[in-house]
Formats: C-alpha cells, sequence, structure tokens
C-alpha cells in the first residue's frame, strides 16, 4: 500500500513518461521525428562523451555529459555529385572529407627484370623461335651464345653464336668469362657472364639460349632466380624428319643426335614450361613463348635473378 501511494505521488509530479525529457517533447517520439535528434551509438561523432567525475559533496562517483571541443572537431566538407560538378572539384573534395592526398605512386611495383633460359634437342627449332621472337619483342635481351664449331650456312658471327676458336674458348674458361659452358657434340658452348649483368643492372629482361646440359647447369647456378622454356617438336618421328631434313651432320653424328635427343626429353620435368613447336606453326609457338614472359612480369611474387 505503502508502495503504490509513492509511485502515485511520482506520477502527478511528472505528468510525461519520461521525467527525464524536456517538456516540449511529445509522450509519443515517432508523432513526430523533427522535433528532437535521433540518438545514433557513436557518441564521438555527436559530442556527447561520458566521462566519469567525482562529487565534491558525497565523494561519490557520477557521469556528466562533456562536449567536445569546438576547435578540434573536423568540419565535414559537403562532396558534390560527379554529375554536376567538375572532375577536380570532386577529387580535392574527397581528399578533404577523407583528410588525407591521394597518392600519384603506382600501386604495384616495377617488376624484376627476367632471365629466360629456351632450351631443348637438337632438330626443335629452338633458333627459329629466338630469331622471330626477337624481331616481334624488341625489349628482350638476347645474349649470344660463344661457341667453338664452324658457321652454318646463313648464320651470323656476333648475332646468331659468337664464332670463336676452341684455344679462344678455353682463354675464355681460364679467365672465368662464362655463366656455363659444356662440350657439346665435340664443340664447345658457352654463355659469356658480363652481358647478362650489364643488362640486369639496367632492368632490362635477358633470354639466353643453351643445350639441355647447359641449362641443367643453369638450373644449379641460378635456381629459381630465371625462368627455364623447354622447346620439343610434337613426336619423335617429327624431331628425326627434321634431323634429317637439316642436312648438315655426317651418318654418324645424325645417330648420336637421334640418341641424345632422346635422353634430352626426359629432362622435360625439370623445366617450369614447355613449348611444343609444331611444323608450320613457328608464329603460334613464338606467342606462346612471349605469353610465358608476359605471365612471368605479372606475378605478384617476381623471381629474383641472381646475379
Amino acid at each position: 500500500m505503502l508502495l503504490r501511494r509513492l509511485c502515485t505521488s511520482v506520477s502527478k509530479s511528472y505528468p510525461y513518461p519520461y521525467p527525464f525529457l524536456p517538456s516540449s517533447i511529445p509522450a509519443n517520439p515517432l508523432s513526430n521525428s523533427n522535433s528532437y535528434p535521433i540518438l545514433s551509438p557513436n557518441f564521438k561523432t555527436l559530442g556527447l562523451g561520458f566521462h566519469t567525475t567525482a562529487s565534491a559533496d558525497s565523494g561519490t562517483a557520477h557521469s556528466t555529459n562533456s562536449t567536445m571541443d569546438e576547435s578540434r572537431r573536423p568540419v565535414p566538407l559537403p562532396i558534390p555529385h560527379p554529375g554536376t560538378a567538375g572532375r577536380a572539384e570532386v577529387f580535392r573534395a574527397l581528399e578533404a572529407s577523407l583528410g588525407s592526398t591521394f597518392s600519384s605512386h603506382p600501386i604495384a611495383p616495377n617488376p624484376n627484370p627476367l632471365i629466360i633460359v629456351i632450351s631443348g634437342p637438337s632438330g626443335v627449332g629452338k633458333d627459329a623461335v629466338i630469331k622471330r621472337l626477337r624481331e616481334v619483342r624488341r625489349d628482350l635481351q638476347f645474349v649470344v651464345t660463344a661457341t667453338s664449331r664452324r658457321k652454318r650456312p646463313g648464320e651470323i658471327d656476333g648475332e646468331d653464336y659468337h664464332f670463336i676458336t676452341k684455344a679462344e674458348f678455353l682463354e675464355m674458361i681460364e679467365r672465368n668469362e662464362l655463366l656455363e659452358h659444356a662440350l657439346v657434340y665435340g664443340e664447345y658452348k658457352g654463355i659469356p657472364k658480363q652481358q647478362i649483368r650489364e643488362y640486369v643492372a639496367e632492368g632490362r629482361d635477358v633470354v639466353l639460349r643453351v643445350d639441355v646440359q647447359g641449362a641443367s647447369t643453369l638450373r644449379r647456378i641460378l635456381k629459381n632466380g630465371a625462368v627455364f622454356v623447354f622447346v620439343v617438336a610434337e613426336s619423335e618421328a617429327a624431331l628425326v624428319n627434321r634431323l634429317i631434313g637439316r642436312k648438315t651432320e655426317k651418318v654418324e653424328d645424325l645417330a648420336m643426335r637421334v640418341a641424345a635427343a632422346r635422353e634430352e626429353i626426359r629432362c622435360l620435368k625439370e623445366f617450369d614450361y614447355v613449348v611444343v613447336n609444331e611444323d608450320g606453326e613457328l608464329e603460334r609457338s613464338v606467342e606462346m613463348v612471349a605469353s610465358i614472359i608476359d605471365a612471368e612480369k605479372a606475378k605478384v611474387h617476381q623471381r629474383r635473378p641472381l646475379f
């Protein structure tokens, strides 16, 4: 009975259902949504940050409403619609709204210089692929292989190979001027170091043409710092027919090259990519090699040449 009287007394003293609200706010807040501000859980934005202070007379803690310093409050700027304002105006308004300028630096870093090693058995058309690749990709640098073998008809010294004597080749080995070298079919072949160093230092992509034995050596030296491409014919029969059609080997040399090619094909799994160079499909093979290079340059995790 005493509790009921107390509640009746309080209700008579405060005619509104919420005694803590001003009398100008209606009992039903939905009846006039513009009569008071909508509360937001983001108190910092509204300047309604609460803090606790101690009462001077009672020593108890109570909450008081603190207002944000007006000088520190960010002033929101209106962002014009792109359809009614110029691009520069919207651009500046977005920067002001976010409180920072937009960077013009590239989002993705420049790709690392790439070393591309092209190899494969004799007769698969490596030279034809590389020659055409040089014509269509002027951005690539081709390191010319040094060899002690004699020049074939149509080959150009300094472009197809550096044709030197065996004595000169052995001198290059003594001076440690070759990245790798091998004795192939009785003749020396090797990759000069200096050209690769210069191209990589300039940030250029480098293409190396080596035999399968040389590619195996480069894999041990360069590890994953280079991309290795294996060029093959469409079949073993097609490969043998190409070797016969070259008419550059003696009968005993031809048999040796065919036997060696069979062994070299087994090394395919040591390479990163394989390109099937079919008869009459040179352009397709060159496009495939070019696509491999572009894909490698677009990788997020770039290869780093060990040079």
